[in-house]
């Protein structure tokens, strides 16, 4: 009992390629290849989801901010009022994403260095899961200078 060299077992001496359990490493392994491969393409599809769904906020806040700004712009016309930037900003969201976004747009008239300018805030929803929002996340505020002043 005491000869036994180290590397061998009861069974005789462990051989190439073997552990003490005397499974062969090839077997041992088999099948990890498809383990990683269901570990590393499910972390690439979460990856790829939160990409995709970063994008799609991205997208909504671009918009809203342009259509807010072009409403502000319409508002701020000679012979308009800030209820048609309201309308603009309403028709190009609406075209353009969900009427779910149009849904709280304000438009009024402020003084900036005495001079008067047309305000729009538009407040919508930022998208969560897809295109599913949750609660005001966005306040989008534009500014246009009056051509009457």
């Amino acid at each position: 009992m005491g000869n036994r060299r180290s590397g061998e077992s009861r069974g005789g001496a462990v051989g190439r390629g073997r552990r003490a359990g005397g499974i062969p490493d090839a077997l041992r392994e088999q099948g990890s290849a498809v383990t990683d491969f269901v570990f590393v393409s499910g972390l690439l599809a979460l990856l790829f989801l939160a990409l995709l769904q970063l994008g799609l906020v991205l997208h909504v806040r671009n918009t809203l901010m342009a259509a807010a700004a072009e409403g502000a712009r319409m508002g701020a016309r000679a012979g308009a009022t800030p209820a048609d930037g309201v309308a603009r900003t309403r028709e190009l969201i609406t075209g353009q994403l969900s009427a779910r976004y149009a849904q709280s747009i304000v438009a009024g008239v402020d003084q900036v260095a005495g001079a008067r300018v047309v305000v729009v805030r538009v407040q919508a929803p930022v998208p969560v899961i897809g295109p599913l929002g949750i609660g005001e996340g966005f306040d989008v505020l534009a500014r246009a200078y009056a051509e009457q002043q």
